[in-house]
């Protein structure tokens, strides 16, 4: 029932869209909207039920920039409510490791509340399980956790001042901070003069929230919310049955022993904002991220990398080709057939199966399952069913797409496995259903023992993995066995020249023809197209920020999609005139050894822009990246085939072959 319910969910969600608008940042908002009135007016009007008066403010898990493991909110031992029923996450949240709760928080719209009582915690240094718990959450103040707060499908900001008087929210906002034994102010108590005590931890058991909201004018009644925001501060009440909100932060001292007790508290002011739409209202946090110009100036550098290359390709094409092939043509005599050169002489090897042609064929079928993947997944984002508001969209949307594109990639690798020569039809449906998402499964079941291990909220739980499994055993993999079917049952390609029964030798090649020279050069345009997309993307997996620019991404796959085209066609043609025909792995590796560049950046990026630290944050970081790297390895690589393939079988079958 398990996996049943998980696929339903899936499919339900994959449907969800949510109203259009125009928006500067390509975003699109993702859910409909609720209205709020006041208790009085709902308890009155009969006529209005589905205006809400109650607010829920529900807790997500914290993460931090120098931790890759995230962990629930009750794992701190904050405030819990364990009255209400958690609501229930689709697939992708869980493998993002949200964890979302409800939270003890309560307020009624349009009544502002002041220093309300939220709960008392009481540790008591001496005892080995109130110390554990101390302990762990002056962990969290030293590495800078954050709380991630949700209202009405918002996420709750912290809006502060930062360079040239430019306001950034951060949809998140740390538990506490750590001023050092020698007096130094680690991240957010720089905020505060008064967080001064060395070798302290200050813990922000106080926020003061304040809820924007829009009345709605010839629609539904009520109102609707269009921002949240709040400020943390910390308090060390005197008075804990009746706090009231003043006096000196609540400070832990790292060497204090004894009973210590810690009282959370909240304010809550509402207030009418007129200028801001429900369909806009998540504008202000991702406009505070700088980043629109920046992408322009990425989409620029990449259009001339393409225009650069398109250049170089249609030189190619028009005269150097165009010559080449009316010269072929017109030989009448054998004398001059004897003066062929360059790659008209290898036109009988060209086409010879390459070695290794079952390893090949696997991962030109697995990464035809990547590319389609990612092309409707991107486009679906692009039209904003995808969007952040709609939680872990993104991640269901790529994996379902994967699991049901079976029968491409199956049919993709039996097509070409059976063009190369090969027979073991049934080795070659195996390995396209099992290697490359075998060997993906693997690294993430090892990621998630460690993160079992660590305790994170991060680790799937046994039930969504028992769920990945049938998904992949019980759909993917029959769906793979019937495109393998159908493309062993199709005739092979037929290829515009016949191939020779001995092979021609390949004669010495200069160092810029070689394989490994010619491979290395080729991955470099097709990063130059990317990296800086590249940037914004680690930024939103590793830093926690949000990604909500899809439609610069879908620009970038489409300019990615071109670039490995003609890098990997250029370089082809240069190979066959070098009178070298083992075409079909090099192409393959020229534009795939992108992934190899992302691998490095991926390492630069780790040691000049994160702060990680700890062996088991580190080995994480690296194995996530191994997966990404090999996905992009793939896919980067299918389309320098196909590019490939493509050129060789237009330009071998305009000439003539006696």
């Amino acid at each position: 029932m398990v996996v049943f319910h998980r696929v339903r969910v899936v499919f339900l969600l994959l449907f969800v869209s949510g109203s259009l608008r125009d928006a500067l940042s390509f975003y699109l908002p993702g859910l409909a909207p609720v209205s709020f009135c006041e208790t009085e007016q709902t308890e009155k009007n009969s006529e209005v039920p589905d205006c809400k008066s109650s607010i829920e403010l529900f807790v997500n898990r914290l993460d931090s920039v120098e931790s890759v493991l995230p962990y629930e909110y009750t794992a701190f031992d904050f405030c819990a409510d364990q009255s209400e029923k958690r609501p229930s996450e689709n697939l992708g949240q869980v493998l993002f490791g949200e964890r979302i709760e409800p939270s003890p928080y309560k307020f009624s719209f349009k009544k502002n509340l002041e220093c309300q009582n939220v709960c008392l915690k009481h540790y008591n240094t001496e005892k080995a399980e109130d110390k554990a718990k101390l302990d762990f959450l002056k962990k969290g103040m030293l590495l800078n956790y954050q709380h991630h707060w949700i209202v009405d499908n918002m996420p709750v900001t912290w809006c502060y001042d930062v360079e040239d008087n430019q306001k950034f929210c951060n949809p998140g906002f740390p538990i506490g901070c750590y001023v050092t034994d020698t007096g130094r102010a680690k991240d957010a108590c720089v905020v505060n003069a008064d967080f001064n005590d060395k070798d302290t931890y200050y813990i922000f058991n106080h926020v003061d929230i304040t809820i924007f909201y829009h009345v709605v004018e010839n629609e539904a009644a009520g109102a609707r919310l269009v921002a949240a925001k709040l400020e943390p501060k910390s308090y060390k009440h005197t008075n804990l049955e009746k706090p009231d909100c003043t006096g000196p932060p609540m400070s832990l001292n790292n060497k204090f022993s004894g009973e210590i007790k810690i009282p959370y508290t909240y304010s809550v002011k509402f207030v009418e904002d007129k200028t801001i739409r429900w369909a806009s209202r998540w504008d202000y946090i991702l406009e505070s991220m700088p980043h629109t110009n920046i992408q322009w100036f990425s989409i620029m550098n990449s259009l001339v990398i393409v225009l650069f290359l398109s250049g170089m390709v249609a030189m190619i094409m028009l005269r150097t080709l165009h010559k080449d092939i009316a010269r072929y043509n017109q030989m009448d005599s054998v004398e001059d057939a004897q003066e062929e050169f360059g790659w008209k002489l290898v036109h009988g090897d060209v086409f010879r199966p390459p070695r290794k042609g079952m390893l090949l064929s696997v991962f030109l079928g697995s990464g035809t399952q990547i590319f389609i993947m990612t092309f409707v997944t991107l486009f679906f984002a692009c039209l904003g069913f995808l969007s952040p508001a709609n939680r872990g969209a993104l991640m269901t949307c790529a994996v379902v797409l994967w699991v049901l594109l079976g029968t491409p990639a199956g049919y993709v690798a039996a097509r070409y496995y059976k063009s190369f020569g090969g027979e073991k039809w049934k080795t070659n449906v195996l390995l396209t259903a099992f290697l490359c998402p075998g060997v993906v499964f693997a690294d993430f079941f090892v990621m998630n023992l460690i993160l079992w291990g660590e305790g994170s909220s991060a680790a799937m739980p046994f039930g969504t993995l028992v769920a990945i499994l049938a998904l992949w055993f019980c759909i993917s993999v029959p769906l793979t066995f019937i495109g393998a079917y159908f493309g062993f049952k199709k005739s092979g390609i037929e290829h515009p020249v016949r191939t020779n029964q001995i092979p021609r030798q390949i004669p010495e090649q200069s160092f810029y023809t070689k394989p490994l020279p010619g491979i290395v050069m080729g991955g470099i345009l097709p990063f130059g197209c990317i990296f800086i997309q590249l940037f914004f993307i680690l930024n939103s997996i590793w830093s926690h920020q949000m990604y909500y620019m899809f439609g610069f991404l879908f620009l970038v796959f489409i300019i990615l999609v071109i670039t490995c085209s003609e890098a990997t066609i250029l370089l082809c043609y240069f190979h066959l005139c070098a009178e070298d025909y083992h075409w079909q792995w090099r192409s393959f590796l020229t534009s795939g050894f992108t992934a190899v560049y992302f691998l490095v950046y991926a390492i630069h990026y780790f040691f000049s822009k994160l702060q990680i630290s700890g062996l088991a944050s580190t080995i994480l970081y690296f194995g996530y990246t191994m997966i990404m790297a090999l996905i992009f390895f793939l896919f980067t690589g299918t389309i320098g085939f196909f590019a490939c393939f493509w050129f060789v079988t237009k330009i071998y079958s305009v000439v003539k072959v006696d």
